[in-house]
């Protein structure tokens, strides 16, 4: 009986010892996005990902190290029980823009009544209220509780036709403007927070396995 389980035992250690360098292994041959894809789905297990970090977003001091990095660096995040691989699959820049706005549903007002209160909302900004203050009050949809603030988006992420208005250079910091999308009824009151900017993305596969 002892016998067996001593042979069980060195069995487990040996194929502990030879799993590590497979690991090793399979990731130097990853080298973009696609294959760090294609490994997942052949090695299914719910802690092997890929994780797309955001230099903005993300801020902890893993996140900052892999920025650090080239594509095709690993990190690796040694603990007690498991041992985990961070690999660089590809790293972009994009531009985002960031706006706060406030949404009438043209459905719900004539356009007599709309301006109206579009030059209300207008006229108690410049008087000091506060845009997140207004967008909670009068905003149609979801982002009234955000106080109308997009966050930081590219180009897609948005309904084409308002996004193209959002991102229109000729507007400066701070200005305030109406968009007009009447083929969808929708009006807004748009306030531009932010200059557009380059943020930096990177991919990483993260691979995790047992001691």
């Amino acid at each position: 009986m002892i016998k067996k389980l001593l042979t069980t035992l060195i069995f487990v250690s040996v194929a502990t010892l030879h799993a590590q360098p497979s690991v090793e292994k399979e990731l130097k041959d990853i080298e973009n996005p696609e294959q760090a894809d294609a490994f997942i789905k052949s090695n299914k297990s719910t802690k092997n990902k890929l994780i797309t970090f955001n230099e903005e977003k993300h801020q902890t001091v893993l996140a900052k190290s892999l920025f650090k990095k080239n594509v095709g660096s690993t990190e690796v995040v040694d603990r007690e029980f498991e041992k985990t691989y961070y690999k660089v699959v590809n790293k972009t820049t994009n531009t985002y823009n960031r706006v706060s706005y406030i949404y009438l549903d043209g459905n719900k007002y004539n356009m007599t009544d709309l301006n109206a209160l579009r030059a209300q909302i207008m006229a108690n900004y410049k008087d000091g209220a506060p845009f997140d203050f207004l967008a909670k009050r009068y905003s149609m949809d979801a982002g009234a509780e955000k106080g109308g603030d997009t966050g930081w988006f590219t180009k897609g992420k948005l309904d084409t036709a308002l996004e193209n208005s959002l991102t229109n250079n000729s507007y400066a910091l701070n200005d305030l403007f109406t968009i007009d999308l009447p083929e969808t009824n929708r009006y807004y009151v748009v306030l531009k927070t932010h200059e557009p900017k380059e943020i930096s993305e990177i991919q990483v596969l993260k691979i995790t396995e047992k001691k």
